[in-house]
């Protein structure tokens, strides 16, 4: 049986990524957003010693998946005739979706973002989970949360989620908007961000993963 493991898919500004940390301190998970794929990628492309010594929010897994994907893969990582610029551009997607492979392998993760909803579409113990707000109340947060500033927030949102659209549309060919796609579709706004997680880790645990 594959070790149970939840995907988090958020409107920008909706709240989601502080649904996907709330639900993960409830089942005591490992959360999995972006700055850790960030890391782990970095650090799959460095020599071991050349990683600085910092504390993260989950060492143990992060170093494990980075030494995983350099040990396995070298080929993305190495290559002098390749600018680091078209190495980046050629490799990102392929290091993103290994490392949500490498953790989905572990288990009991809360993936955020990064397509994990679509990666992982088809795999059994997944629970997929889409966070939604009203467009007023994600500009307020967008502003009073997330430090956008008021004049840009409405311009920050639309342009983010069309990206992160495109993004699940051309390597995937999945709309990532859609409520079919998803166990769970909760409102932030309506439930709060607490409610909306306690849904989450509720669902979780009627599936007995606690």
């Amino acid at each position: 049986m594959a070790a149970p493991l939840i995907t988090v898919t958020r409107e920008y500004a909706s709240g989601g990524s502080d649904v996907a940390q709330l639900a993960a301190q409830g089942l005591g998970w490992t959360v999995i957003d972006n700055e850790f794929v960030d890391a782990v990628a970095r650090r799959a492309g460095l020599p071991a010693e050349a990683v600085a010594q910092r504390e993260e929010r989950a060492p143990g897994l992060l170093e494990r998946l980075a030494r995983t994907l350099a040990v396995a893969s070298p080929e993305l990582f190495t290559g002098p005739e390749v600018s680091q610029a078209e190495r980046d551009e050629a490799t990102i997607h392929t290091i993103t979706e290994r490392i949500i492979h490498e953790a989905a392998a572990v288990g009991r993760v809360v993936l955020v973002g990064r397509g994990a909803q679509a990666i992982l579409a088809k795999r059994p113990e997944a629970l997929h989970v889409y966070v939604v707000a009203s467009k007023p109340w994600r500009v307020r947060f967008a502003i009073e949360r997330m430090g956008i500033e008021p004049a840009r927030a409405e311009k920050t949102m639309e342009e983010i989620d069309r990206h992160r659209d495109e993004y699940v549309k051309t390597y995937y060919g999945r709309a990532r908007r859609e409520a079919a796609n998803y166990d769970l579709v909760v409102n932030a706004e309506r439930l709060g961000l607490e409610g909306a997680a306690a849904l989450v880790v509720a669902e979780a645990r009627r599936r007995g993963w606690s």
